[in-house]
């Protein structure tokens, strides 16, 4: 596999890393948890789908031929409570992604040189797409933690649970941990 796929390839599973851990946060959440803000200048979850929504659309729509902060986008509306049900959320939130997913599959060896704009900056793919992913990550990471507040207690971690790393080692490495050495407990 040659660098431009072998990065694409990559860049899409962390991409889809994030969709479903927030996805596996919407699981987890009441629909009026989705929408509760901890004051009036905080984001609530749907409050952030809506703004990664307007991202994506904006900077995957026409990626390699137009910048990426389209004319038609309302940055500063993205941040209001315009998202009234967990059925709309979810739709914004399927269709950001989709618009990703469909700009990164355009993306190949051929044009993998291309110089993409960000508000009017010049970005290689790796550049437009890193930075993407860190903005996604950002948000998705603020996503799960309202959802796990939310939750309080009765949350179902989305990654190794707290005291499960001895666990989590040995299903993966079938072997234990022993004074910072794996051990073959298979012996």
């Amino acid at each position: 596999m040659d660098m431009p796929a072998a990065y694409l390839k990559s860049a899409r599973e962390q991409f889809s890393h994030y969709e479903r851990l927030g996805e596996k946060t919407f699981e987890q959440v009441s629909d009026e948890g989705l929408f509760r803000r901890s004051d009036p200048d905080a984001n609530s979850i749907a409050i952030l789908v809506n703004h990664l929504h307007g991202n994506m659309r904006s900077r995957w729509t026409d990626f390699l031929t137009s910048d990426g902060e389209k004319e038609w986008r309302e940055r500063d509306r993205e941040f209001e409570d315009l998202i009234t049900s967990r059925e709309e959320m979810l739709a914004r939130w399927n269709e950001g992604w989709q618009c990703l997913f469909a700009a990164l599959d355009s993306v190949n060896t051929g044009n993998f040189d291309t110089t993409v704009y960000i508000r009017n900056q010049e970005n290689t793919i790796i550049d437009a797409v890193n930075r993407q992913l860190c903005h996604y990550a950002y948000h998705v990471g603020q996503i799960v933690l309202l959802g796990r507040e939310e939750r309080r207690g009765d949350w179902k971690s989305l990654s190794i649970p707290r005291g499960g790393s001895t666990a989590f080692n040995t299903e993966k490495f079938g072997r234990g941990l022993h004074s910072g050495h794996f051990t073959d407990d298979l012996k």
